[in-house]
């Protein structure tokens, strides 16, 4: 096995290196004075079992452009120098929100991605919690693995769960599914029954509408408000409100992927989410260390799934 972290001193690629008792890969990066950019492995890729690992979400250097850009050339040079299998490993994956068209002549980014990854041979991509996963499983000729937050979440729902009543939410109707996966598996977990809830909620040219009508009992209860992703965090904190007046003693807002832009900072400051859990899909950099949602966000490591996942699939790949 080769493992590729395209991201200078990464953290959750050395964690996941780590974990399956590999070295990170040496590969070089030359940039050049116009920005274009020039990215090859520094050992010889051919017959191998190839893993890059790059997560697409922007900044704080590269935009999701640049890193896209950067993923694909890396997977065609190690193709093209023979690699038996490269497999994407891609925590966050840029433009899955945009899996289908709701206005006139939309695009359908998640699609046109997956016709980039075909495109250049990649074998397999590896990635957690899309927003849509039917839609991200469809939009792929080559096998997907997908890997579903709630897991890495079950720890802290335990903990937290007590014997009072516990409920799992969606913040709106396109993610009931991810929420009633995640309330099955905590009531298997807890031997007992964990209420289920789902928020109103529509968005259009993106304003946001709804938000207010509370379908499922939350009545005294710790709601775990599950959602793919946190953008500006307005979708959490209009659910966090309606849980808050339908009933609930406590909201502590979930999301795999938190990107925490425009005024995040502000908006999740509120009182009405008590506590912010995220995976370490992206690194929180635009948050002020001293902020306070800072002080009430926990970040927990989705390298355990990731390596679970990457040793299944080089075992398979050797047998």
């Amino acid at each position: 096995m080769l493992m590729f972290s395209l991201e200078p001193a990464n953290p959750f690629a050395q964690a996941l290196a780590n974990a399956l008792d590999v070295t990170l890969t040496l590969h070089e990066e030359r940039l050049f004075p116009d920005g274009e950019r020039k990215l090859r492995p520094l050992v010889d890729p051919r017959g191998a079992d190839v893993y890059v690992v790059h997560s697409l979400h922007g900044g704080p250097i590269d935009s999701p452009h640049d890193k896209l850009c950067q993923l694909l050339m890396f997977i065609a040079t190690v193709k093209d120098h023979g690699a038996a299998r490269v497999t994407a490993v891609v925590p966050y994956l840029a433009y899955a929100r945009k899996d289908q068209q709701t206005k006139p002549h939309d695009p359908v980014g998640l699609r046109y991605v997956a016709q980039l990854f075909d495109a250049v041979g990649v074998a397999q991509i590896i990635i957690l919690e899309a927003h849509n996963v039917a839609a991200f499983q469809n939009a792929f000729r080559c096998p997907t693995v997908h890997l579903s937050a709630h897991l890495v979440f079950d720890e802290m729902a335990h903990e937290i769960a007590g014997t009072g009543p516990l409920a799992v939410a969606s913040p709106d109707p396109g993610g009931v599914k991810r929420a009633l996966l995640w309330r099955e598996g905590l009531e298997e977990r807890l031997g007992r029954p964990v209420s289920f809830a789902m928020i109103d909620k529509r968005r259009s040219a993106g304003v946001l509408s709804g938000g207010q009508l509370v379908a499922g009992e939350v009545e005294g209860a710790t709601v775990l408000l599950l959602d793919d992703l946190i953008a500006s965090g307005e979708t959490l904190q209009r659910g966090a409100v309606a849980l808050r007046h339908a009933g609930a003693k406590d909201v502590i807002g979930c999301a795999a992927h938190g990107l925490f832009v425009d005024n995040a900072t502000e908006l999740l400051a509120n009182d009405g989410l008590s506590r912010l859990v995220v995976t370490d899909s992206v690194p929180p950099f635009r948050l002020p260390e001293d902020g306070a949602v800072r002080g009430k966000l926990h970040v927990v490591s989705a390298v355990p799934l990731f390596a679970e996942a990457v040793r299944a699939s080089h075992g398979s790949w050797l047998h």
